[in-house]
């Protein structure tokens, strides 16, 4: 696939997540190490660790990211909103919310709409912004457009396809996830409000897939692969790794 963009602003879509529940500390500050030198948009850390990385990252230009109500969504609004409060707190500029997908199943759009707008309250009145996370591996094409009419109403700065971690039960017995895909991309592109990001997460692992998404027109990529994928694409712009 031609590339069409500059190093920089491909390296301003990652946000670097460093989510999963093995990862040691130790790790996580590599891994925020890593996001610095490949210059990436922000560091998406486990919620307990923002405040450390909020102050390792103070000064970089890479903004401190985090997660509420993950990975499943399950927490009450309150906690919800407490988390967010919290997260704020203790430096995150970006907060990722699960929404309540057991709720948006049961089509009650009033308890789902209501708990984004609280969170998107606290987390605004901190100066942060929120994503709100759908997992569309759990949800059909008709849930996931009515997700974006109601965040059209909220106004939160990004809507987001995946937390990474929405395993469901394949024909072969295994679990597995699916992630962003090209046709629900299009699809919460076309519904939501131009003023509205969008957030692919969960299956964007090589230049290919990011540029993919760009077209479509994602703003952001949550990824673990963000260096392969920025090694590839000093390779393709200047013929070095």
């Amino acid at each position: 696939m031609e590339l069409d963009y500059t190093l920089d602003e491909l390296s301003k879509m990652i946000d670097h997540s460093l989510l999963h529940p093995t990862m040691t500390d130790e790790e996580l500050i590599k891994g925020a190490a890593l996001a610095v030198d490949y210059n990436c948009a922000s560091v998406c850390i486990k919620p307990y660790f923002v405040k450390i990385i909020s102050q390792l990252l103070d000064g970089t230009g890479i903004k401190t990211g985090t997660v509420i109500g993950f990975p499943h969504g399950n927490s009450s609004t309150a906690v919800k909103v407490f988390e967010a409060k919290q997260a704020v707190e203790d430096g995150a500029d970006e907060v990722d919310m699960v929404i309540n997908i057991g709720k948006a199943r049961s089509a009650e759009w009033g308890f789902v709409s209501d708990e984004i707008e609280a969170v998107n309250r606290e987390v605004t009145s901190g100066g942060a912004i929120l994503k709100v996370i759908f997992e569309n591996d759990f949800l059909t094409d008709a849930q996931i457009e009515q997700l974006c009419l109601v965040c059209n109403r909220i106004r939160p700065a990004f809507i987001k396809t995946s937390t990474g971690y929405g395993f469901t039960k394949r024909e072969d017995g295994n679990y597995n996830y699916t992630g962003a895909t090209v046709e629900q991309l299009a699809l919460m592109r076309r519904v939501s409000d131009p003023a509205i990001q969008i957030k692919a997460a969960g299956g964007v692992r090589t230049l290919d897939d990011l540029l993919t998404v760009r077209k479509l027109g994602v703003t952001r990529v949550g990824a673990t692969a963000t260096a392969a994928i920025l090694d590839e694409a000093v390779q393709r712009l200047y013929g070095q790794a």
